[in-house]
């Protein structure tokens, strides 16, 4: 090891900005390659100078720069993972998000997380934004129509998992749901309550779990012999106000649904303001896919298919993690199950 300089006065850095790894060296009276070795929790450092290091620290306000080569761990690794998500302010992101953090702090690893806007330009930019800082892994929700521009990523060791939808001409891990099979138990509960005009309102079609919840919904529909409106299939809708204009076009019209299947809950919320404009909360059905914030305390209850975007995120670092500690397998698919949660929306029976 090499020896530790001589006690010498600290001196604030001399441009008067922030504190540098050196600043931090001379406060502690140790060497930079002490300090570099304590910020990466490297062994091979006596308890006293990671004591004076870690003081010497907080007095200055160091804060590492972990994407300089000199401060990367002793594996090469940066302490951080990036996550591309739809939309961070989504409750179903954010959740997913959280449970990701909640992992990766056990590991001492940082979630960096960007939101896509279903924007494939703007996936891209991300990734390459991530994979600039040298992440350790990427967890991506996709919105380009095909991810094989990662194929380089992956082939260099960055592990990669997909979540919510699944990648296209590429081989990864991927976490989802049983998209069709969720909106088929949704719609069946509302034909077990006496619904036949049952509207489908979905997110945007160019998304594979818009089209999978389109499948299960026709899906249900045909198993009972019923045939839907066209009037009644609403696509292409990714915001409450979108929604919300598209439920008062349906219950203007010469027949309208007795009840609602809202393929997402932005979609939701829109649906459920536009009956309660018109007073028809008791009156139309409506099962959401998805669950949201406060959906039990409106009145009534929102039933909703619910998925378990913590589960996923759970899961999705997990993966990323166990590539990491070196474990090997085939790409697969890991699907989490939905579950029929009912509060009173779904329960309303046709008339």
């Amino acid at each position: 090891m090499e020896p530790d300089p001589s006690p010498t006065a600290a001196r604030p850095h001399p441009t008067g900005g922030r504190a540098t790894l050196r600043d931090v060296a001379r406060l502690a009276a140790v060497s930079p390659k002490t300090v570099s070795r304590v910020v990466n929790r490297e062994p091979g450092v006596t308890d006293a100078k990671v004591a004076a290091v870690t003081a010497a620290i907080e007095k200055l306000g160091y804060r590492p720069n972990f994407t300089a080569s000199s401060l990367r761990r002793a594996n090469g690794r940066t302490a951080t993972i990036g996550a591309v998500l739809e939309n961070v302010a989504n409750p179903f992101s954010s959740a997913l998000h959280r449970a990701m953090e909640e992992v990766a702090r056990e590991r001492g690893v940082l979630i960096l997380a960007g939101s896509v806007d279903e924007d494939p330009a703007r996936e891209r930019a991300l990734i390459s934004a991530f994979a600039g800082r040298q992440v350790d892994g990427l967890v991506v929700a996709p919105a380009s129509s095909n991810q094989s521009y990662l194929t380089t990523e992956i082939l260099g060791g960055t592990p990669v998992v997909f979540v919510d939808r699944p990648p296209v001409g590429i081989q990864a891990d991927t976490v989802l749901i049983d998209n069709r099979a969720g909106a088929r138990q949704a719609v069946g509960h509302l034909i077990a309550h006496g619904h036949r005009a049952i509207a489908y309102l979905g997110d945007l079609s160019s998304i594979a779990t818009a089209q999978d919840r389109l499948l299960g919904y026709q899906e249900a529909l045909a198993s009972e012999g019923i045939r839907p409106c066209p009037e009644h299939i609403v696509q292409d809708m990714h915001t409450e106000e979108a929604a919300e204009q598209a439920v008062h076009r349906l219950l203007e019209l010469d027949s309208p649904p007795t009840a609602l299947f809202t393929a997402q809950n932005l979609v939701t919320i829109g649906a459920i303001r536009a009956l309660r404009a018109r007073h028809r909360q008791h009156a139309v059905a409506l099962v959401g896919f998805d669950d949201f914030p406060l959906a039990d305390l409106l009145e009534p209850g929102v039933t909703v298919v619910a998925q378990d975007p913590s589960a996923m995120g759970r899961l999705a670092a997990s993966l990323i993690f166990r590539r990491l500690d070196g474990e090997s397998w085939e790409p697969a698919v890991h699907e989490i199950r939905t579950q029929l949660i009912r509060r009173g929306s779904g329960e309303i029976s046709a008339v």
